[in-house]
């Protein structure tokens, strides 16, 4: 297809030649016209281009009309003098000669058709030099030979450009071997060899891009084109072109390398990278794009929008996100974006969005870079989670330390002063009393000793093996133990947890927990009211939930409840309180991966939820 300003080169040049010259297409409409013929044949005024002949050759000359249709349709050529009748009625002759158009593809494009009146025989060498002259800076510009080969007498004429490109003095007379040996030896010049067979065996039309080697050693890509030519309706030879096309080649080669390197590079790239029209379908997209919408080639996913990969959510936000950036111009740059596929996996992306701004700044898509975060959000997770384990596990620490540097140094303070008073009395009883208090002080040091070891056998053994045990008998079994405190308390305990429900724990820690919450209610039970202890249990999701109410004291949760678990902490004014039943609870459904909530009111009760994970 020639460019518009190639077309507009030819149409200037035709207008001016000096012969009466008309170009028209398989629809037999005017494309080109010399000035001559438009003013031989047009009866108005000079605005014919575009136009269909048959307007200007009409009822009275009608009878050119097939010469020149015939020559389109059975791709031959015609001479020959017919009259014309002009707008005033004066009858004319002219010789008429047609011939096919042809475009670089040896393709019937419609036909040339030129006239002379036959009784003015004008000179006319003067203008047909001027046109030579024309088509010679034409055939300079585009850098096309022309040569012709006459079969017979095995003659081949190089035009003064062939001889330029194939670098030749102007006197050079080529002959077929010579100009076959032109092409580098290989492909090239087999192709060539073939091409000419060819068209002399099949007499069909013949256009390749090759390499030759030029007599001065340079290489360069041509265009060689050629078809056969006819004298009688027998064939007599081969015409055709040769284009120099390696600066064109050239740049086509650049624009391949450039093009793979970037292919290259974006396949490469640990990155998800694609490029949508304005509709959000993918028009581009890299090799890590498609592995992760699940597609073996590329091409597989060319055409597709994100509902055809994503779930509907997940299409709609991103659907969203691509017009925002093509309607206001403006990037996204870097925002976290979660992902679910039509297969329910998911993953987190670092993406980011730019639109592409065509040159009257409007947006015709948008690249998208994707960085899938998936694992770093997952460490990020697992870091958070062991920063809190840790923090925790610092705190009692921390806490247990100061339990231990306290309670201890209290005891051996204690013990200190004792035996002080000890060696000091003489006095028998006195040093009686001293000795029972001594026996005391020790008894407490066991005891703060025995509770320490505990908790550090439960964070020590956090790794016991769980077993299946079924809840509603092993509190039957506790409430046996304990049966002697319950009556004695009048304290009624009602089991509601359903007989067939059974949970996943360490068994000594589940006996431990049930009976310090049912020892606690009986303990801090009400003197208003007749005391009762309520168990009851449900399934949520993956965990069973066990619930222990009681209508005793209740806690001051605003007062107390953030150190409610801490050990050694009280909130009721009993000389038995210790402070540790509820810190060693904790510490043991945690060990089971649990966790442990509270509701109470003061005067009213409590009431405590302890989740078991299956």
């Amino acid at each position: 297809m020639l460019k518009g300003s190639t077309l507009a080169a030819n149409s200037y040049l035709i207008k001016q030649l000096p012969k009466a010259t008309a170009f028209v297409n398989n629809k037999m409409h005017i494309i080109f016209a010399s000035d001559q013929w438009i003013t031989d044949f047009s009866h108005t005024n000079h605005e014919i281009l575009g136009t269909s002949i048959d307007t200007l050759f009409n009822a009275k000359n009608k009878h050119w009309l097939p010469i020149f249709s015939s020559c389109i349709t059975d791709n031959t050529q015609h001479q020959l003098t017919e009259f014309y009748i002009d707008s005033n009625g004066n009858e004319k002759w002219y010789e008429v000669h047609t011939v096919p158009w042809y475009d670089e593809r040896e393709n019937v494009i419609g036909a040339i058709i030129q006239t002379k009146e036959a009784r003015a025989q004008n000179d006319t060498e003067n203008k047909l030099e001027k046109l030579q002259i024309a088509l010679g800076h034409m055939s300079d510009v585009a850098k096309i030979g022309f040569w012709d080969y006459h079969i017979v007498n095995d003659v081949l004429f190089w035009g003064d450009k062939a001889k330029k490109i194939h670098e030749v003095p102007t006197n050079y007379e080529p002959n077929m071997i010579e100009a076959t040996n032109f092409y580098t030896n290989g492909h090239s010049r087999n192709t060539f060899s073939m091409m000419i067979n060819k068209a002399i065996i099949t007499e069909t039309p013949f256009s390749e891009k090759l390499e030759i080697i030029t007599a001065k050693g340079t290489k360069k890509w041509v265009l060689t084109s050629g078809k056969p030519t006819y004298e009688n309706a027998k064939l007599t030879g081969l015409i055709g072109t040769i284009q120099d096309i390696s600066e064109i080649n050239s740049a086509e080669t650049k624009h391949r390398e450039n093009e793979h390197l970037l292919r290259t590079l974006i396949d490469n790239l640990p990155l998800n990278v694609y490029i949508k029209d304005l509709e959000s379908r993918k028009v581009l997209v890299n090799k890590a794009e498609a592995l992760y919408c699940g597609v073996n080639s590329i091409d597989e996913i060319l055409g597709k929008d994100d509902f055809e990969i994503f779930d509907k959510k997940t299409a709609t936000a991103s659907r969203k996100d691509d017009l925002t950036v093509m309607r206001d111009l403006k990037p996204i740059l870097s925002r976290e974006m979660f992902h679910q596929k039509k297969d329910g996996s998911t993953t987190t992306f670092l993406t980011s969005k730019i639109p592409l701004i065509d040159t009257d700044g409007h947006a015709y898509g948008l690249v998208g870079i994707s960085l899938d975060i998936s694992d770093l959000k997952q460490k990020e997770d697992d870091l958070r989670k062991l920063i809190n384990v840790t923090s925790s596990q610092n705190e009692k620490l921390i806490n247990f330390a100061h339990i231990v540097s306290h309670n201890l140094r209290s005891h051996t303070s204690n013990f200190s002063m004792l035996l002080n008073f000890l060696s000091q009395e003489d006095n028998e009883v006195e040093r009686k009393k001293i000795m029972e208090m001594l026996v005391d002080s020790s008894d407490n040091l066991l005891e703060t000793i025995s509770n320490l070891n505990e908790v550090v056998d439960i964070n020590e053994n956090k790794n016991l093996e769980r077993k299946a045990i079924g809840l509603n008998e092993r509190i039957k079994a506790i409430e046996k133990s304990l049966s002697a405190d319950l009556i004695t308390h009048k304290t009624k305990l009602i089991n509601k947890v359903p007989v067939k429900l059974k949970i996943k724990v360490i068994p000594a820690y589940i006996d431990s927990i049930l009976t310090n919450f049912i020892t606690n209610a009986i303990k801090y039970q009400s003197p208003k009211r007749a005391s009762k202890v309520i168990l009851s249990a449900t399934v949520e999701k993956n965990q069973t939930v066990l619930s222990i109410s009681d209508n005793g004291l209740g806690i001051d949760l605003d007062k107390h409840g953030d150190k409610l678990f801490g050990m050694y902490k009280t909130f009721h004014n009993r000389i038995d309180s210790k402070g540790i039943g509820l810190y060693i609870t904790k510490n043991q459904v945690e060990a089971m991966n649990g966790k442990i909530t509270v509701s109470s009111k003061v005067g009213s009760g409590s009431t405590f939820k302890i989740y078991f994970n299956d």
